[in-house]
């Protein structure tokens, strides 16, 4: 709390119940000040969270801003809200990336639009929901009540397969968690009775015990992330969301499975976490490798650039089990940086969809000449997805390959071809999509972005650059609380 405000809870609550009044709109007649309302929401629930950032102590580990009111005094479960520097920035950025939804969709949806941008509010309060929860079963319970604004938009307002899409990534998620589930229940009864995650940390578990606990939280967050080989569902789910849908899948929801494993993994499960690094530097590597060269032979714009994020989250998972603070932080900088990026390269996919209603690589060449801006854009965005030096793309994975080196060369040595990959899927796409002559009738009819199209973009290259060029705002806040972790995870649980 801050000066008597429950901070947090506005920043759970406050857009659920815009995302409400958006649906009291009703009718299609109405979807002019539903899409008001909508803006209108998320811009005050990014507000509310700014002090978060404005205010924080960034040295202290401890958890800040808690609220604490007992929710079911007879299992002991308890409304407990707080964050730290791990999960703090994810606030803020789930929050703003709202507002760029809201806007992006304005004039595109015209389907049941209060209801779109109703789902999209209640899911963001839902996900910070999940960032904030101290308490298990709270947690829980936002972490699975997020999947039903995001199963609705898929399948809604996707695409020719949306319901396969949106049934497979539902399942998948679900199935991942329920596992979650029964490891927070045998921790309630080992703990006495608690359902406080921090309560959980110092438990004196066996190697067994931790191994399966970690088993399932691993499956429940590896499934989110996604991790190879549970990936398959996310190039599905993005090609038929639409491009909101797409923008909030992979600028926020695959960042729950990495803070997960944070949150969870690493500090209830300490000596077994170190026990299967291995294995997941492994598949974190084949990630990075194997679904680069995947990415490479993508004939969908939208495909290729949900197999670079799967390649890209492989560089987070690699950076929080090299157990080094370089390695960590270079992971919670990447998956900020990568909600940037991912987040301006599916708008973008989605301002070219919107005028050619196709996302084929072939059907397009010579837009340069029709669309000089926003090739501009595209390239500085195709730049950073690729890690040039001086975007955010480059500073998280320069940062893990550096922890890598410290632990392995070949480590370093798998993860860095990433930034050769990265660039031959990158640029080979921006190379045919935007150079050369104009071919196809339709693209000779283009005009360039309006500008609605150029407000999103170029806060977007904004923030892409600055935390290119200066990550230390959002590294200071971080680095206690990384450390924090580190000293816990160090420290054997074994009775």
């Amino acid at each position: 709390m801050l000066a008597g405000y429950p901070l947090l809870s506005l920043a759970v609550w406050l857009p659920i119940c815009a995302g409400i009044l958006v649906l009291a709109t009703g009718s299609e007649r109405n979807a002019p000040l539903a899409r008001w309302i909508a803006l209108l929401g998320s811009v005050l629930a990014f507000a509310v969270t700014l002090p978060l950032y404005l205010r924080f102590d960034a040295a202290t580990a401890n958890m800040q801003f808690v609220e604490f009111t007992a929710w079911i005094p007879t299992f002991h479960i308890n409304y407990h809200l707080g964050v730290d520097g791990i999960s703090m920035p994810f606030v803020l950025l789930n929050s703003f990336t709202t507002i760029l939804v809201v806007i992006a969709g304005w004039q595109v949806i015209q389907n049941k639009t209060s209801q779109y941008m109703a789902a999209f509010l209640i899911m963001s309060g839902l996900i910070n929901g999940v960032f904030v929860a101290l308490d298990a079963m709270l947690f829980y319970v936002f972490f699975e009540a997020m999947l039903i604004p995001l199963f609705l938009v898929i399948g809604i307002w996707g695409g020719p397969r949306r319901v396969y899409a949106a049934v497979k990534f539902f399942l998948y998620t679900l199935l991942g968690s329920l596992l979650m589930l029964v490891a927070f229940i045998y921790l309630h009864f080992e703990s006495g009775g608690s359902f406080e995650i921090i309560d959980y940390y110092a438990l004196p578990l066996s190697l067994p015990v931790q191994i399966l606990l970690f088993v399932a939280f691993f499956l429940a967050f590896a499934v989110k992330v996604p991790m190879w080989p549970v990936h398959t569902w996310l190039p599905d789910a993005h090609v038929e969301a639409p491009t909101g849908g797409s923008v909030v899948l992979a600028a926020i929801t695959l960042k729950i499975g990495a803070y997960g494993f944070m949150r969870f993994n690493l500090p209830i499960t300490p000596d077994a976490s170190h026990y299967m690094t291995g294995f997941i530097i492994t598949i974190s590597l084949i990630a990075v490798v194997y679904i680069s060269l995947v990415a490479l032979v993508q004939a969908d714009m939208k495909k290729l650039i949900a197999y670079s994020s799967i390649s890209h989250m492989g560089f987070v998972t690699l950076g929080i089990f090299l157990f080094n603070n370089i390695g960590m932080e270079g992971a919670l900088l990447q998956m900020i940086s990568h909600g940037f990026i991912s987040a301006a390269m599916f708008l973008s996919i989605g301002v070219m969809y919107d005028r050619m209603h196709t996302r084929q690589i072939a059907d397009y060449g010579g837009l340069v000449n029709r669309m000089p801006v926003f090739a501009a854009f595209l390239m500085l965005f195709s730049m950073a997805n690729a890690g040039l030096p001086g975007t955010s793309g480059f500073v998280g994975e320069f940062m893990v390959i550096l922890a890598a080196i410290k632990v392995n060369f070949w480590y370093a040595f798998a993860a860095a071809t990433t930034l050769i990959f990265g660039a031959a899927y990158t640029l080979w796409m921006y190379k045919r999509v935007i150079f050369g002559a104009i071919t196809n009738p339709e693209v000779a009819k283009l005009t360039d972005i309006n500008p609605r199209e150029f407000g999103f973009l170029a806060v977007l290259a904004a923030l892409t650059l600055a935390m290119g060029i200066y990550p230390q705002p959002v590294t200071n806040v971080m680095h206690v609380s990384v450390d924090n972790l580190l000293a816990h995870v160090a420290q054997s649980k074994l009775p």
